[in-house]
């Protein structure tokens, strides 16, 4: 921590406490969360760092590192809406915390980050809630970690305008070094389940960001409260999607049309998709782990059309390769990153090739990390390293 204590040393003249919280890939389960369904994610060392020291005001002034940008933030005028500026994230954990009763602190705070933007590895959630600590702590207030992650989720709603599900924010908040966890997203129920140690995790960014990311992903939400509310004039007695099975699905079609039906065939088929992908981590069958991430991808593709040429590619050239057990896209879509679970001892060979091959391909030079999983948010350990100070 020594380059962000020396930084916020330099800029506010004080000694910080500093809090982190760590990015996310997904396993599987994707457009789920958002439907009362299930995922699998894992939390990754990669982590958003928020220092802070209080202030006697109710202002906050906050500096970016990666950005080299500053705010101020007056915590009496907190309003709801979107500016598309990165201090939403801040301006809405503030916002939502105050209106939920928690008095805040005023604070100088220094944001520094390691996990992508844009890249599908959540890095909104990681800042969300590295700062949801800061400023809780600096305030001397206690919030239990799955309250951190609601308010979190809550403050993308209101502030940032991303209609997301829970996931990002509570993996982001509640993992656990050598596990994925499978998680309920109506109960917020989880189970944690070991990654076998031979595993390792390779996050490949395919360095393409479609425009309408944020758009597509609000698009397809709207789309499956459609087929719900068609749906649920048959089947008066489900909830959410999460309550359908492929049966109820196939015997009420004719209540919807051709892109809704395949939009909710995504959710129902994936949501089963997870469930026996924590019995095959249970019984330690990770080439049928393997095999569901492939269905997948597939029906992200074909189904949920939030795939893209450069994703598809990445997984072909992927699913070619010795050790590699399986390939699909992860988070929102329409650019940004997939998720290889590769044997260790061809994890660097494996690498290699893939920047190779996809550089090759697309003229893009991809940006692929050997990932482990790690321990949800909290105050960074003493000696722990930043950006800059570790490498990949």
């Amino acid at each position: 921590m020594r380059r962000l204590k020396a930084l916020f040393t330099g800029r506010y003249g004080a000694t910080p406490a500093i809090y982190r919280a760590p990015g996310r890939v997904n396993l599987i389960g994707e457009h789920t969360d958002y439907n009362d369904g299930f995922v699998m994610p894992a939390a990754l060392n990669l982590y958003t760092y928020v220092a802070v020291s209080p202030r006697a005001d109710r202002k906050l002034r906050v500096y970016s590192e990666n950005l080299g940008e500053v705010c101020d933030l007056e915590l009496d005028s907190m309003r709801p809406g979107r500016s598309g500026h990165w201090s939403d994230y801040v301006r809405g954990i503030a916002g939502v915390l105050e209106s939920a009763g928690y008095r805040l602190r005023g604070a100088e705070l220094a944001i520094m980050s390691e996990v992508p933007l844009g890249a599908g590895l959540s890095s909104s959630a990681a800042l969300e809630v590295s700062t949801a600590l800061a400023l809780v702590n600096s305030s001397g207030i206690s919030v239990d970690l799955t309250t951190v992650a609601k308010m979190c989720q809550k403050a993308e709603h209101l502030y940032a305008e991303t209609r997301c599900g829970i996931m990002d924010q509570f993996i982001s908040c509640r993992g656990r070094a050598g596990h994925a966890l499978m998680l309920d997203c109506r109960s917020l129920d989880f189970q944690l389940l070991p990654i076998p140690p031979q595993v390792r995790m390779m996050v490949c960014n395919t360095m393409v960001r479609h425009e309408h990311a944020s758009s597509g992903y609000n698009t397809r939400r709207n789309e499956c409260e459609v087929g719900f509310r068609a749906l649920s004039e048959a089947l008066p007695g489900i909830c959410a999607l999460r309550d359908v099975t492929l049966d109820d699905l196939e015997n009420h079609s004719n209540h919807l049309g051709d892109v809704i039906y395949k939009r909710v065939r995504h959710v129902v088929t994936e949501n089963d998709r997870v469930k026996r992908a924590a019995i095959a981590l249970e019984t330690g069958d990770i080439a049928e782990f393997g095999r569901l991430m492939a269905d997948s991808h597939r029906s992200l593709r074909d189904d949920y059309e939030v795939s893209t040429l450069e994703l598809d590619l990445m997984v072909e050239l992927s699913n070619g390769q010795d050790g590699v057990y399986g390939a699909r896209m992860t988070g929102g879509g329409f650019g940004g990153c997939t998720i290889n679970l590769v044997e260790a001892a061809h994890a660097q060979e494996v690498q290699q090739r893939l920047e190779h091959g996809y550089e090759a391909r697309t003229g893009l030079r991809p940006t692929i990390l050997i990932c482990e999983t790690s321990d949800g948010a909290g105050a960074a350990p003493e000696g722990s390293l930043e950006p800059n100070e570790q490498t990949h």
